[in-house]
């Protein structure tokens, strides 16, 4: 019989596909996913080591899970990712009862690792796994929605960030590799791709040839998919974003009037520090162009408050940005001091309690934007991609729109059909939908067309067995807009 294996992923969703990735490398070497840890012989936990709270949740997770081991029927606790790659000696000495420490250049070799009695028990090898379409891989999402990760590593020096020490420098597959993968999953169902890593717009610098291969020769590739619907791009940083890039967004239909641009600040001075590359004009420039270019756009940015240096004048400007540039998708992180990045020796590191007062300032003025740029939606006729049953109630349908990016963004409710005789909509199917209310964050409405070849046709839907995401800054708790 198939040995039982439990995946507890937490992160971004790039740790996601890297889940993915070891599940697929067990499920073909005859390993058998389950959802209950309590029913597995192999737990395996892919860890974050961003900033000190991933940290934390992670190390927690693995405390939690090791009860199965210890009062269960769980042989193997494996701990993997980028927690192990930053801390492996130590997670070793202060762990005993983790079996295997696996760093993020070892995911390949997991199925291995968990089979062979005599495997080491610390795997890290310099960071410079990168998956390509043949590698196995689970689809842990709803099948109708993948994240496709089309570069590994990073080669930006920002001051306050760890990662690049984590994944290794940039590492882009070719654009036919990544084709490949997405063919692959459209044959699976998916009709939505997310394009992820650890900086987007940096994709194919690194690619060797005559001719250098960039995001904006990618797209119109991947447009090509029959099948997928929506093409939405994340982590697409500012510092190289051409005017091909902004015009292949505007032409082509498939990809979503939606970008991930993580910013981190407006000051000029603290850019400057955290050696982001561009200052706040090229950033407004950039922006502008976006907007004007690009009706109906939606940007979500990322910022960091409480920088070492950042003064109240600094943060002012913050705010004042914000309320500028009005982001219809916004998360804040607080500074993390972390160990091994050039901020964490900077002077002018600021007490906890001003990082959370201003965040919570921030997501405060960002909510009542959000409010606004929502109710200007209501009466308007949106494609939504239906997710299925709404958590907690079997009387509201959940999907999202084409400027909803899935597990981070507001989410649809639909709650009523303006179609005789019908009542129901199935997970993956598109449909049209009116929109009657809005709330902080998310929206609901009425379905108001559907198109013909997908009525009634039920489509599969739900996670793969045995995975679990951890939570993404930003997010919001989920909000009941309906009485």
């Amino acid at each position: 019989m198939a040995t039982p294996v439990y995946m507890h992923t937490l992160g971004c969703p790039k740790n996601r596909v890297d889940s993915e990735i070891m599940l697929g490398t067990l499920t073909q070497a005859g390993y058998r996913l389950v959802q209950d840890p309590a029913r597995a012989d192999v737990i395996v936990v892919n860890t974050c080591g961003f900033i000190e709270s991933a940290k934390e949740e992670s190390v927690q997770a693995i405390l939690e899970l090791s009860r199965h081991k210890e009062e269960g029927r769980c042989k193997k606790l494996v701990v993997a990712g980028c927690l192990t790659q930053r801390y492996h000696e130590e997670m070793a000495r202060e762990m005993p009862e983790v079996d295997h420490f696996v760093g993020t250049g070892a995911y390949a070799e997991i199925a291995t690792i968990v089979s062979d009695a005599q495997a080491r028990r610390v795997i890290v090898p310099d960071p410079d796994f990168v998956h390509s379409a043949s590698t196995p891989r689970v689809n842990s999402l709803a099948r109708h929605t993948a994240y496709l990760k089309i570069a590994e590593g990073c080669d930006n020096a920002c001051a306050f960030c760890i990662i690049p020490a984590l994944r290794g420098p940039q590492r882009s597959r070719t654009v036919e590799d990544v084709v490949a993968e997405a063919e692959a999953l459209s044959a699976q169902g998916v009709v939505e791709l997310s394009l992820v890593a650890q900086d987007l717009t940096a994709y194919g610098q690194d690619l060797p040839g005559p001719g250098k291969v960039r995001l904006h020769h990618l797209l119109p590739e991947l447009c090509k998919v029959d099948g997928i619907r929506w093409i939405r791009l994340h982590y697409a940083y500012p510092r190289d974003f051409p005017d091909a890039l902004v015009e292949v967004i505007a032409r082509e239909p498939k990809i979503a009037k939606y970008v991930d641009m993580p910013l981190q600040h407006s000051s000029d001075r603290l850019l400057r520090s955290m050696k982001r590359g561009r200052d706040v004009e090229f950033l407004r420039g950039l922006l502008s162009k976006l907007r004007d270019r690009v009706p109906g756009i939606a940007m979500r940015t990322a910022l960091i408050v409480g920088l070492p240096g950042e003064t109240e004048e600094d943060f002012a400007d913050l705010l004042g940005f914000v309320k500028e540039q009005r982001f219809e998708r916004l998360g804040v992180f607080t500074y993390s001091q972390e160990e091994g990045t050039a901020a964490a020796e900077m002077d002018g590191q600021l007490p906890e309690r001003v990082k959370k007062a201003r965040q919570r300032k921030v997501m405060a003025l960002q909510q009542r934007i959000s409010r606004a740029e929502q109710e200007a939606l209501v009466g308007q006729r949106l494609e939504v991609l239906v997710e299925g049953k709404a958590e907690g109630t079997d009387h509201l349908l959940v999907g999202r729109h084409s400027r909803q990016a899935p597990e981070i963004d507001g989410v649809t409710y639909i709650n009523e059909f303006a179609l005789p005789g019908q009542k129901v909509a199935y997970p993956g199917e598109f449909v049209t939908v009116e929109i009657t209310e809005a709330g902080d964050y998310d929206l609901v409405g009425k379905v108001v067309a559907r198109e013909p070849r997908q009525a009634g046709r039920r489509l599969p839907a739900g996670p793969a067995s045995g995975t679990r995401a951890g939570t993404v800054a930003g997010k919001r708790s989920p909000l009941r807009v309906i009485p």
